[in-house]
């Protein structure tokens, strides 16, 4: 039986997968939301949407990408890989006339300033909302953080992931969630939990509770380090998180604590005791004391 139409003129949701044929598959990491009022909310979590454009990844039937139009964004700019989804994106597209673009295509492929370019004024930048497939949601998130020049072409995001990932972005120093994903994450945007979802938000259920992180980019993360630099000074600090640092660093200086006297910081502490802001001053640190000079400045 036919359910009635939606808020916004179209169908419900589990028609269009029923009349597509589009059952969630686990290998895409799809979970869809089907209550277009929890849609409607997560598309108010980046903000104001009025006359926006907005980069949507992973949309499957459309329940987001339906709240984001509704919402008032000027256009959407989507990117699904599954292209049994596609033909339910069609009709979207046909229901907001020009307000809707759909590239077929892999997130972790795309050029996203070029993909926005032809809807972008001058000076403008996006919003990022999207139920981001869980398979590579924190490697799309670090590309976004990493991108250069910064600021970046976007200028907030609301991205759900599951609750344990959500977690690590917002983690505080000495707690067992904090690590590199924290770092690089607090240390270009203001982060926060904005909404906690169970299972039963989505269909099929997942194992896991997911969560809604909104993502304030700064325009000047402090200290000014290279975002390449403080990935590289994250990875070796976390990738042997419970040794001290004397021994951990020795991997980038020669001379690891004569740095850390310099910067003030204890060399028995650990890597999940420093702040943003000190890991960050590690990474200025390695522009300036290479290990070819023992440590010391060049």
């Amino acid at each position: 039986m036919t359910r009635p139409l939606a808020f916004d003129g179209l169908p419900a949701l589990r028609d269009v997968i029923d009349r597509h044929g589009l059952m969630a598959k686990k290998s895409l990491g799809q979970n869809f939301i089907l209550d277009l009022n929890l849609t409607a909310k997560i598309a108010s979590l980046a903000g104001n949407l009025e006359d926006r454009v907005v980069v949507e990844v992973g949309p499957g039937p459309g329940g987001l990408t339906r709240a984001l139009l509704a919402g008032g964004s000027r256009h959407v700019v989507a990117v699904e890989r599954d292209e049994r989804c596609l033909a339910a994106l069609t009709e979207i597209a046909a229901h907001w006339p020009g307000r809707l673009t759909v590239h077929a295509a892999d997130a972790l492929d795309a050029n996203w300033p070029e993909l926005i370019a032809p809807h972008i004024r001058e000076a403008e930048r996006a919003l990022v909302v999207a139920n981001l497939p869980y398979g590579i949601a924190t490697k799309l998130l670090i590309g976004w953080l990493e991108s250069e020049p910064w600021p970046s072409w976007y200028d907030g995001m609301a991205l759900m992931f599951q609750r344990e990932v959500a977690d690590r972005i917002v983690a505080k120093p000495s707690t067992k969630s904090y690590g590199r994903l924290s770092v690089i994450s607090q240390w270009r945007c203001h982060v926060e939990i904005a909404m906690n979802l169970g299972p039963q938000a989505f269909t099929p259920p997942p194992k896991v509770a997911s969560a809604v992180v909104r993502f304030t980019p700064r325009p000047h993360p402090e200290p000014a380090c290279d975002v390449n630099r403080l990935g590289q000074v994250s990875r070796v600090l976390f990738g042997q998180r419970r040794k001290m640092l004397r021994v951990t660093l020795k991997a980038l200086f020669n001379q690891p604590e004569w740095v850390l006297e310099q910067l003030g910081i204890a060399p028995t502490a650990r890597a999940e005791n420093l702040n943003v802001a000190e890991i960050g001053q590690l990474a200025l640190a390695l522009a300036r004391y290479g290990p070819d000079d023992a440590g010391k400045p060049r």
